[in-house]
């Protein structure tokens, strides 16, 4: 049944604007894998994967939830890395989902960390499978958009830092989750972070690779 507010606000696809749904069959598709592999530029030492090249529908989708407030998009998002996650799962292991960082300026003005949130999602349709969000970035740190890929690794050199996995987490198998990868440099930091407090990332997946 449609609501009143789906009357003021028709629903629409994130991916295409189709109206009448939130997230269409068609570019359901887009990022319905399975995950390929990606070598960044910065290469993090930890194999990277990607949902969909950033383009089309998935970069909208993308876009949509951390600029245009479409936190509906979310569970759609999350359970195509739940897909992902399930075809990257070495069979018997837990696994351990480690959102990549946002600022904390950036997350206020989005309602949200979309990363996080996409994160939760993927771990709620997944047996065995928990968030630990123990990365921080530091202050300092500016705004990706636009930097070269010798400033992004610049910009996050020392600005990231990693609380230890819990001892229960034993041996799980440890994914970094993301939104996009560009140059690496982000995987990198978050990778040598990860490393720096005793603990290590088994693949990164993400949903758009540029």
């Amino acid at each position: 049944m449609r609501t009143l507010l789906d009357l003021v606000l028709p629903s629409e696809c994130g991916g295409c604007r189709r109206p009448g749904t939130l997230w269409c069959a068609e570019c359901a598709r887009t990022v319905a894998g399975p995950p390929t592999r990606i070598r960044p530029r910065h290469d993090p030492g930890v194999p990277c994967w990607a949902l969909s090249p950033y383009r089309g529908p998935a970069r909208k989708a993308v876009l949509a939830v951390k600029e245009r407030g479409r936190g509906d998009l979310v569970r759609p998002l999350g359970l195509a890395l739940a897909a992902g996650l399930a075809e990257l799962r070495t069979p018997g292991r837990s696994l351990i989902l480690v959102p990549s960082p946002s600022r904390r300026a950036s997350a206020r003005r989005r309602g949200g960390d979309p990363v996080l949130r996409c994160a939760r999602a993927a771990a709620r349709s997944l047996d065995g499978c928990q968030v630990v969000p123990c990365l921080r970035v530091w202050w300092g740190v500016r705004d990706s958009a636009g930097l070269s890929a010798r400033e992004r690794e610049r910009n996050l050199r020392g600005r990231i830092s990693a609380a230890p996995l819990p001892a229960a987490a034993g041996n799980a198998q440890v994914v970094m989750i993301d939104d996009v990868l560009t140059t690496g440099a982000t995987a990198l930091a978050c990778a040598r972070a990860m490393a720096a407090a005793g603990s290590y990332l088994d693949d990164i997946l993400v949903t758009c690779a540029a």
